[in-house]
Formats: C-alpha cells, structure tokens, sequence
C-alpha cells in the first residue's frame, strides 16, 4: 500500500486527531485552544510546502469524486490529464476518487508526474492509485491553498459543492487580484449550462458581477481547445 508523504516521514501534523477542523471550527472556544490549532496549521503548510519540488508547469484539475469510470466525463478528465502530462505539465487534482482519480491517470498514461491533495473524511474519499506523489490534509482550507499556489492554470470539471467551491474561490482570488490571471478552462459543457445561464441572466443583470467577471472561465467543448488555450496562457509550446 502507498502512504502519503506524512506516513513515508513519519511526521504526523496534528497527532492524529480526527475531526480537527471541526472541532476547530463548532464555536467560541479558549484562546489556548486557538493558538494550538494554529500551530497545527502552520504545520500542515508546512509540510505540504516540504513535500512538493518539481520543476515543470502544473495545473489543477477539479472534479466530482462521484463519476465512476464508465461515465463519458471519466474519459473526458482522462483525456485532459493525458493531453497536459504530454505537453509537459504536471497535474495536480485534490487526489480521490472519480475525475480526480481519471485526470491522474491519464498524467500516469502521458508519462507525466502526477499529484493529489487528499483530504481526510468520514466517506468517499481515498486517494487514488495514480498517484506518483500526495499529501493527505485535515482542514480544507490548506488543501484549497496548495491545490491553487502550484498551478498556473486550472481545469473545471463537472462536479458539486467541492468543485464549486474550488472554481468559484479561485475566480474570486483573479476578480481581486490576490492571484494572477491565469486560465481557467471549464469543461463538460452541458452539466454547466443552467450555470452559465444563471452567472448572466442573474448575477450580471443585477450587477453583482461584471461583464470581464464572465470571461474568467474559457468554455472549452474539447480537450484540444482546452490546450490550445492554456498553452496559449502559460507558455507552452
């Protein structure tokens, strides 16, 4: 059986305590308690930032975790992972199961370097087999930060409140200019068109976000339309 970077170094970032950002998180509690969870956070930073060198350009892939390998989405993050692996990026997904785990294989099969960002949960997510290198994390907000501070190009795949939640925080980041503009290509068309419709029909009609906001995203119906514009962005060739 594989093991994270943690089990391989035998460091342990937060003892084992399960549920740390929920305990972190359900109310007023001491200062003490406070100041010793952000110790752990320091240290879960930390030990990402030590557990990742590589040299090659990377992009970030977010998806459902609960399209299995039979679904045409499957083969489309697949596809997109391969197609970024030859082009010479390393891919970054958050490192479970479904697309994450499809857009990690296709890097394997490219012969790319391929990494995930697991997160510890009750359920569902187990990192996947195509890992060349992962890290496992307890607080959501640091695995969002890693997932984004390697990349300088981000994939949106179909997926729930997680991917939305990836997508849009990083959007907000770029609307902001706490990040730089770089691509963000999203795919699977079809699942995101009642979005789009509601991003334009609603969002910019009353005002909330501006016409440049909507070109954010590149709507991308192919994986080589997906390429052609982030190569086009970050410097490949």
């Amino acid at each position: 059986m594989r093991q994270s970077k943690e089990q391989q170094s035998g460091y342990s970032l937060l003892g084992r305590v399960e549920g740390a950002e929920k305990l972190f998180l359900k109310g007023r509690r001491s200062r003490g308690a406070d100041l010793e969870s952000a110790i752990k956070f320091f240290l879960e930073f930390l030990h990402g930032f030590e557990s990742f060198e590589f040299e090659q350009p990377c992009v970030t892939v977010f998806g459902s975790a609960r399209f299995g390998a039979d679904h045409p989405y499957y083969a489309l993050a697949r596809e997109m992972g391969t197609a970024l692996a030859e082009a010479g990026y390393a891919v970054m997904t958050g490192g479970g199961p479904g697309l994450m785990q499809a857009a990690n294989q296709g890097a394997r099969e490219g012969g790319g370097l391929s990494l995930g960002c697991n997160i510890r949960l009750p359920s569902e997510q187990e990192p996947n087999p195509y890992l060349d290198e992962f890290i496992e994390f307890e607080h959501f907000f640091v695995r969002k930060v890693m997932l984004v501070k390697y990349s300088s190009a981000f994939v949106v795949m179909p997926g729930g409140f997680g991917t939305l939640d990836e997508a849009f925080e990083v959007g907000t980041l770029i609307q902001t200019g706490k990040l730089d503009r770089f691509p963000i290509v999203g795919m699977g068309l079809d699942f995101w068109s009642d979005l789009r419709k509601f991003l334009r029909g609603t969002m910019l009609q009353k005002g909330v976000i501006s016409e440049e906001d909507l070109t954010f995203v590149h709507p991308a119906d192919s994986v080589a339309d997906a390429m052609q514009h982030i190569m086009a962005h970050t410097g490949g060739d």
